[in-house]
This record gives C-alpha cells, sequence and structure tokens, in this order.
C-alpha cells in the first residue's frame, strides 16, 4: 500500500504547501496520507480541504520535538482528534514556538559573533506563516551569498553542535506522549537511524512502549531493504508497528523527490488497525 505518515510543508521547514504535498501524495496513489509538520498542526485543515472526495484517507498529525537524556527524538503523532486533548497540546505548541523565535535570534547573534550579519528581526517576520526553524536561517545565509546550498548552511553553521548551533528546550519524550494519549493520538519514533545506535533505539522502544510508544518508522525515504529488515525485525520483537514516510522537505532535502512510500500489505493492514483507520476512505 503506497503512503504517506512523514512530511513536511512551508507551515514548518518544508518548501512546498500543504496543499501541494497532499496533491502529490494522492498523485502518487496514497492511499492514506499525514502531514507531520515540525511542531505544529496547521497544515491540516488545509490537507483535508484538499483531499475532500479523493481516494485517501487524511489524519491530523505532527513531529513532536522531545527529549529523552541529551538526546532530541522526533516523535511523529497521528489521528489527533478534536477536544480537550488537543487544545491542550496546542497550547504545548504555541510555547514552542516562542522557544523556536527565540533560538533564531540567538543563532542570528552567534552568526554576528562570527563575522556573518543578518537582519534577525526581519528573519523572524518571515516566519509568521510557520514554524521557525534552522532551515529559515539557512535559506538567509544562501540568499545573503554566505554560503551556496541549505546543506553548506548545516554543514558549516547550524550543524548540531556547530558553530552556531543553539540548543532549546524541549519536552520531554514522556511527556510528548502523554500529550499524544491527550488527544487520542498514535506515537511512532521516526527515523531511527539519527539516533546513531540501535540499542539505544531498542532500550527507548522498550522503556516507552507501556507509555503509548506503539511504533516505530521502519519504512523511511531512504532506508534501503537492508536497513528496513532491521528495523522491522525489532518492530516484533518489541510487538510495535511498523510505520513509514517519506520525510518529504521539498528542496530542503533534494534527495527525497516526491511524498509516499510503499508498505508491504500486511505491515499495511496491521498499521491501518493499529490506527483505526479504512484506507483510501474519501
Amino acid at each position: 500500500m503506497r503512503l504517506d505518515l512523514h512530511c513536511h510543508s512551508t507551515c514548518s521547514d518544508g518548501s512546498m504547501s500543504p496543499e501541494w504535498v497532499a496533491s502529490a501524495a494522492v498523485d502518487a496513489g496514497a492511499a492514506l496520507f499525514c502531514l507531520t509538520d515540525h511542531d505544529t498542526v496547521d497544515g491540516y485543515a488545509a490537507t483535508a480541504e484538499r483531499l475532500a472526495g479523493r481516494p485517501c484517507t487524511v489524519l491530523r498529525g505532527v513531529e513532536l520535538s522531545c527529549k529523552e537524556g541529551r538526546r532530541t527524538i522526533h516523535l511523529l503523532i497521528y489521528g489527533i482528534a478534536d477536544g480537550p486533548g488537543l487544545q491542550t497540546l496546542e497550547e504545548c505548541l504555541r510555547g514552542v514556538r516562542l522557544a523556536r523565535e527565540e533560538r533564531l535570534l540567538a543563532i542570528v547573534d552567534r552568526l554576528a559573533g562570527l563575522g556573518i550579519k543578518l537582519d534577525g528581526e526581519a528573519l523572524l517576520a518571515s516566519t509568521s506563516d510557520h514554524t521557525p526553524g534552522r532551515p529559515d536561517v539557512a535559506r538567509a545565509l544562501k540568499e545573503a551569498g554566505v554560503v551556496n546550498s541549505l546543506r553548506e548552511a548545516f554543514d558549516r553553521f547550524l550543524r548540531d553542535g556547530g558553530p552556531a548551533d543553539v540548543q532549546i528546550a524541549r519536552l520531554s519524550l514522556g511527556d510528548g506522549l502523554d500529550l499524544g494519549r491527550a488527544c487520542g493520538g498514535r506515537m511512532s519514533l521516526a527515523h531511527p537511524h539519527t539516533l546513531r545506535s540501535f540499542p539505544l533505539v531498542a532500550d527507548i522502544c522498550r522503556r516507552f512502549h507501556g507509555a503509548g510508544l506503539g511504533g516505530l518508522e521502519a519504512f523511511y525515504g531512504r532506508y534501503g531493504p537492508a536497513e528496513r529488515e532491521g528495523w522491522c525485525r525489532l518492530v516484533d520483537e518489541q510487538g510495535m508497528v511498523a510505520t513509514g514516510g517519506s520525510d518529504f522537505h521539498g528542496e530542503a532535502v533534494p534527495s527525497v523527490s516526491r511524498p509516499t512510500i510503499d508498505l508491504p500489505a500486511e505491515r499495511a493492514a496491521r498499521l491501518c488497525e493499529w490506527l483505526g483507520v479504512v484506507p483510501g476512505a474519501a
């Protein structure tokens, strides 16, 4: 089954609108779609409206930035329902946005210390319609001629631990799972390879499975068969569900040219059962 449960739009750090991403996914054959912008659910209404009447089930979702120890964990939350839980989540996300705005200005200050001057207030104003993040600074650096690409901006300045990196306070993974459960969501650990330790991922899955971490993104846009097999083995060992997504961003990640990936039928059936959805339902 073709689907996408991990993709981004201009509501966070993607370069294409929510409507464009949703349409591209369905045009590619997606029967199940969830926009998962970083720390915002603002794009959901646009995707649901754009795909109304199309043969695709649309979920409300988010990629929530959390912390476990000193590690950043990206938690995918699917199927967020209306109600008090959503209101609590959105209140939390407003606090996250404020922290991201403060970090953006702090990064500009760091760059100034390196002899690179950007207009922080103008840059912040340009993020009024989306969640601010390091890609915004990367684009500003490219426009100023400091770098030739967004990748170069991260490699030289903005990467974790880089000379202009500024850490941001994040929710604990436990608190993120609490928020997800309160709004009726199903939770999955995004792109586990980024943690760079299979034993660490296995330990996180084991410790937080009972708290609502039921999924692991075993099918990821850039995983080859061998890597998928390893993560699927962990899914089965832990009694979890394999989730999947392209992590499409547009120009920020040019190696992923379009949304959607394919899940084997058996994995897809288990996923849909876990989510409580019928794929392809308009």
